[in-house]
């Protein structure tokens, strides 16, 4: 099983042990608003085989945050950030050597359901929305090079669902989130009468972050 199967497995089992001892343990949800930033780690998937943890692309993401409480401790957190995706391909045959980064960048919206399990510490599951705003391959080895992809040859528009845990040591927060996207990459088109879809996978991204509160 894949780092990023782990840490959803394991997100999805502790939020189903904890939930029915979260009167007892939680603290208030307050109003908060902040700025976050982070450490991705991301890959892309399809539907018969997972995310290859030899594939992984490092990069970033960036942006807002907001706490909006609906109860005492449950709260809706949206947040607006700039994030990298996409994936590395390494090469090393009789034919070629080297490696090849497909990196896409997106704006992206989560919205998130957040709870106060303990006082300083919190989980989040929901949905996310990105749209992409660039795309590009770059290569080293026998791949050398940096070429910017015409975002019209692949989907604007990525969502998917996201898990993650919070530990918070007020202002300064840290945390750590899976994103599992459901939309393809590419689209499809037909060349010379033959149909297909490239890149025709999913997104999928690992993040470690850490968030600032301003209020």
């Amino acid at each position: 099983m894949k780092i990023q199967s782990k840490l959803l497995f394991a997100v999805t089992l502790f939020m189903t042990a904890t939930f029915g001892a979260l009167h007892a343990q939680s603290e208030n949800v307050t109003t908060e608003f902040g700025v976050k930033g982070g450490f991705n780690m991301s890959n892309l998937y399809d539907d018969n085989n997972g995310p290859d943890d030899n594939n992984v692309l490092y990069g970033f993401n960036a942006g807002v945050y907001a706490t909006l409480p609906i109860s005492d401790f449950i709260a809706i957190q949206p947040e607006l950030l700039f994030t990298t995706k996409g994936s590395e391909l390494k090469y090393n045959n009789a034919f070629a050597e080297g490696n090849a980064k497909f990196k896409l960048n997106y704006v992206e919206l989560p919205l998130l359901v957040r709870v106060n399990v303990t006082k300083n510490f919190n989980i989040q599951a929901g949905g996310y929305a990105s749209y992409l705003v660039s795309s590009k391959v770059t290569g080293s080895g026998d791949f050398e090079g940096n070429q910017d992809i015409d975002t019209d040859d692949l989907n604007k528009f990525d969502a998917g669902i996201a898990a993650g845990i919070g530990v918070d040591f007020s202002p300064v927060s840290i945390g750590v989130r899976y994103n599992y996207g459901l939309t393809t990459v590419g689209k499809e088109r037909t060349v010379l009468g033959t149909t297909y879809t490239f890149p025709d996978a999913k997104n999928s991204n690992l993040t470690v972050y850490l968030s600032y509160k301003l209020n």
